[in-house]
C-alpha cells in the first residue's frame, strides 16, 4: 500500500501567506444569508492554465469569498500552488504569483467554511495535494460529507496524520490506503467510502478529473476552450475565459480527461435519481449561470410569477432586496401589475470585510451595506422581495429602514418557502434552534418583523418555477429541498451523532 503526504507544495510566494493574527468576522453585516461554502475550477491543455483558473475562480466568488488556491502542474517543476485569504482579484492578479503557477494544467478553489474550523487557517484551504507512489494529485471539494467524523477517526486509529480541519481531506487519505493501481481508480475507490453531497475536481500530472456524487446535489459542468478542457462548479465561469459550454457532468459520474485520450466518462456509484439542490436555483448561483438547461435568472424570475399568483396584495410599489430578491422582484411586477422600483440601493463598494467593525459600526447594520431611495419610497405601500429569511435579524433593519423613509405599508414577499431545517451538504446553515421558521409560525415571523404582511412561495410553486410543471413529487422528490422539507436524501449521520433530531412524523 501507498503511503502519502497530505500537503500543498510551497513556492517562494506562498510562504508569505501566513493566516493574519486577527481576521475580521467573515460577514459582519450581512450574516443573515445562507452561505454556499466554494466554488471549483480546472482546465487542461491550455497554456498559462493557473491564469485562467485564476479568472474561472473570480466568476465564482460569489460562491467563497474566505480564501482561495490554486495548484498547477508543469512538466519541468512538477506541482506548484498558492493559498491565500481574501478575494481572488487581490492574490491572483499579481505577475509575481501567477508566474510561480506554470503549466497547461491547473485546479482553483475558493472557499467559505462549513465544515471544520471557523477560524481562519492556510492549511484549510484548498486545493489539497498528495504525494503517492504513481506521482501526485491535488484535490479540491464543493459539498459536505457527512460521515467525515466517522471516517477521521477511522484514519486516524490506522495511522493516518491530518493537517487541516477539513472534511475534503478525508478524501485524499482514502486514496492514499487504496489498492489500486491508478489515481482515477483510487479516487473511485475513495469517493464510495464518502457519504454527503460533493462535486470534485482533481488532478494528477497529466489528466483533469471531475466528478459529482450519485443524487448531483452540487453542480459541476464541462466546457471546451480550444484544444482544452475546462471544469467547473457553474456555467458563468466558462464565459468569462471565452470557453464554450459542453455539458453537465451528470449525477453518479466521473469524467476522466487527457489531451490524448479526451474525455472518459466513469460511473463509480450505484445509479439513483437526482436530487440537485433547489437553493441552487433559489440563491446560490449567479443568475447568468445555466443549470439543468434552464437560465437561473428565468427561474428566480418565474418564482416571482408564482409568488405573485399565490400571495397578491394591494400596493403601489414592488422592491427588490438587492441583489438576489431582483429577478423574482421583477416577475411578481410583471405578474402583478404593480410597478417595479428601485426603493433600495447596495453600496456596490463596500467590501465583503470592510473594517474591523467597532460597536458604533455594528450598530449601523445593513445601511453601510443599503440605502433606501426615499423619494421614490415615500408615501407608498411598498411590496419587499427577498430570496429568503434566515434569522429575520437583517429583515428587520430592511423594515424599519423602509418606514423611516416614509412607507406607509411594508410587505414582504418571500422567493422560497420557510427555511426550517438546517442543511448538511455544502451550506453554512446556523442551528435549527436560530432558524425564524423553526420556531415561529408564518402569522408570528410577520409578527416578529413588524410588517403589514409576509408570504413565502410555496414548495409547489417553487417546483413549478424550476420547470416541474406539476409542483412536487411527495413520493419522489425531484430535487434536494432539505432546508425546507426536513426530509433528507442522505442521512447526515455525523450530525445525528452529535444529537440532531430528524423530522418526525408529527412534524
Amino acid at each position: 500500500m501507498a503511503l502519502c503526504e497530505v500537503y500543498s507544495k510551497p513556492t517562494d510566494s506562498e510562504l508569505i501567506a501566513v493566516p493574519m493574527p486577527h481576521m475580521p468576522p467573515a460577514h459582519p453585516f450581512d450574516d443573515d444569508k445562507l452561505r454556499e461554502e466554494c466554488g471549483i475550477f480546472g482546465v487542461l491543455g491550455v497554456q498559462d492554465a493557473a491564469n485562467f483558473v485564476a479568472l474561472g475562480l473570480h466568476a465564482l466568488q460569489h460562491r467563497g469569498q474566505e480564501a482561495g488556491g490554486i495548484v498547477s502542474h508543469d512538466s519541468e517543476q512538477g506541482f506548484n500552488s498558492a493559498r491565500r485569504f481574501g478575494y481572488v482579484r487581490d492574490n491572483f492578479t499579481s505577475t509575481d504569483i501567477m508566474q510561480t503557477l506554470p503549466g497547461p494544467l491547473a485546479i482553483g478553489h475558493v472557499r467559505y467554511s462549513t465544515a471544520g474550523s471557523k477560524t481562519a487557517a492556510i492549511r484549510d484551504v484548498q486545493p489539497f495535494f498528495g504525494e503517492f507512489s504513481m506521482g501526485g494529485a491535488a484535490i479540491a471539494h464543493n459539498g459536505n460529507i457527512t460521515n467525515a467524523n466517522a471516517l477521521r477517526r477511522e484514519l486516524i486509529e490506522r495511522g493516518s496524520i491530518f493537517q487541516s480541519s477539513s472534511d475534503s481531506e478525508c478524501i485524499i487519505h482514502l486514496m492514499a490506503r487504496s489498492l489500486q493501481r491508478d489515481i482515477p481508480a483510487r479516487m473511485e475507490d475513495a469517493l464510495r467510502r464518502v457519504e454527503g453531497a460533493f462535486s470534485v475536481v482533481a488532478m494528477t500530472r497529466t489528466k483533469l478529473i471531475g466528478v459529482r456524487d450519485a443524487l448531483g446535489v452540487r453542480p459541476l459542468v464541462l466546457g471546451r476552450i480550444g484544444d482544452g478542457w475546462v471544469l467547473s462548479s457553474e456555467t458563468c465561469a466558462l464565459d468569462i475565459i471565452g470557453a464554450e459550454f459542453v455539458r453537465e457532468i451528470e449525477p453518479g459520474e466521473m469524467v476522466v480527461i487527457s489531451q490524448e485520450t479526451g474525455v472518459e466518462s466513469r460511473r463509480p456509484f450505484r445509479q439513483r435519481k437526482s436530487r440537485f439542490c433547489i437553493f441552487e436555483q433559489v440563491y446560490f448561483s449567479r443568475p447568468d449561470s445555466i443549470l439543468g438547461g434552464r437560465s437561473v435568472y428565468e427561474t428566480r424570475r418565474q418564482i416571482g410569477v408564482e409568488l405573485a399568483r399565490e400571495a397578491p396584495v394591494e400596493a403601489d410599489l414592488v422592491c427588490p432586496v438587492p441583489d438576489s430578491g431582483t429577478p423574482a422582484a421583477i416577475g411578481f411586477a410583471h405578474e402583478s401589475g404593480i410597478p417595479y422600483g428601485m426603493g433600495i440601493i447596495r453600496n456596490q463598494y463596500m467590501g465583503r470585510t470592510f473594517i474591523e467593525p467597532t460597536e458604533q459600526i455594528r450598530n449601523m447594520g445593513v445601511r453601510l451595506k443599503l440605502n433606501v431611495n426615499r423619494a421614490l419610497i415615500r408615501g407608498k405601500r411598498v411590496i419587499l422581495v427577498d430570496d429568503s429569511v434566515v434569522r429575520g435579524t437583517t429583515s428587520r433593519k430592511i423594515k424599519e429602514m423602509i418606514l423611516d423613509a416614509g412607507a406607509a405599508e411594508v410587505h414582504f414577499r418571500i422567493a422560497s418557502p420557510p427555511t426550517a431545517w438546517p442543511c448538511f451538504y455544502g451550506v453554512d446553515t446556523p442551528q435549527r434552534e436560530k432558524l425564524l421558521a423553526a420556531n415561529m409560525s408564518e402569522e408570528e415571523m410577520r409578527e416578529f418583523l413588524g410588517v403589514d404582511s409576509l408570504k413565502f412561495i410555496s414548495l409547489d410553486g417553487l417546483y413549478r418555477a424550476a420547470g416541474e410543471a406539476q409542483g412536487r413529487d411527495n413520493a419522489c422528490p425531484q430535487f434536494c429541498d432539505a432546508c425546507f422539507s426536513g426530509e433528507y436524501p442522505v442521512e447526515p449521520a455525523d450530525m445525528i451523532e452529535k444529537g440532531f433530531k430528524l423530522k418526525t412524523a408529527a412534524e
